[in-house]
């Protein structure tokens, strides 16, 4: 489970985090959505401890990011914006390379790959060089390499971005597959039809703070919307207005 306490985070006078509190539950697929600018990706690089909070805190598992931000990495299986792979490298030779820097031992990283090479269906792949992979095959080889050392909490930053509709499809089965293992899956999205079919709940973020944090029904409710996409604009055109 991850816990976002009152997170700020300013960059000079820009207040691009302004308090923003949220629960990712265990066994459920939680949506991080907003405009761009709106602080998502900012929130999202201070879970995963590549950012310090101006205030607030950051729980994943129970365990403070502040105090331990290494336990706190062992947590998470981490899908960033940025998936640079070593490009001459096989993708099993990628996934290894993590799976080492995480301290497990051969035995244990041959079984837990080749599990994860099935898993997202890469026997075609592995042993290829990374170089001129396709977008679906880097996000897969960089999801297989995030797993690698089994975390029970999983950040994913639009990782259906570029994909084709294949890919598309099979990542979703596979993000299903993490949420019915009992895991924590948290990630952003801009996709609204994969938000409305994902999702057990959505966390609206707006200049810098929380504007919503219900199921997609809640939200449809909410605003008499009955498209997904529809509730959305019109919560942050009503953020919109009160800023201005």
């Amino acid at each position: 489970m991850i816990e976002v306490k009152d997170l700020h985070k300013a960059f000079g006078h820009v207040k691009a985090v302004d308090g923003v509190s949220f629960i990712a539950r265990d066994g459920e697929i939680t949506g991080l959505l907003g405009p761009n600018g709106a602080g998502k990706t900012t929130t999202l690089r201070m879970l995963y401890t590549l950012m310090n909070p101006d205030r607030g805190q950051v729980l994943v598992d129970g365990i403070n990011a502040a105090e331990d931000a290494l336990a706190v990495r062992r947590q998470l299986g981490v899908l960033p914006d940025a998936r640079g792979l070593y490009k001459r490298l096989t993708a099993r030779e990628n996934i290894d390379y993590f799976a080492r820097l995480h301290g497990l031992s051969e035995d244990v990283i041959a079984n837990r790959r080749e599990a994860l090479v099935k898993a997202l269906e890469m026997e075609d792949i592995g042993d290829r060089r990374t170089e001129g992979f396709s977008q679906g095959q880097r996000v897969k080889t960089a999801i297989a390499r995030a797993l690698i050392h089994d975390p029970r909490n999983v950040i994913l930053d639009e990782p259906t971005n570029g994909l084709d509709v294949m890919a598309t499809r099979a990542l979703r089965q596979f993000m299903q597959h993490l949420k019915s293992e009992g895991r924590c899956v948290l990630f952003s999205s801009h996709i609204m039809q994969e938000v409305a079919a994902l999702c057990d709940r959505i966390v609206v973020i707006a200049s810098g703070r929380v504007v919503a944090d219900e199921s997609p029904q809640a939200l449809r409710e909410q605003t008499g919307e009955s498209n997904l996409e529809d509730a959305f604009v019109k919560i942050i055109g009503s953020e919109e207005g009160l800023a201005a």
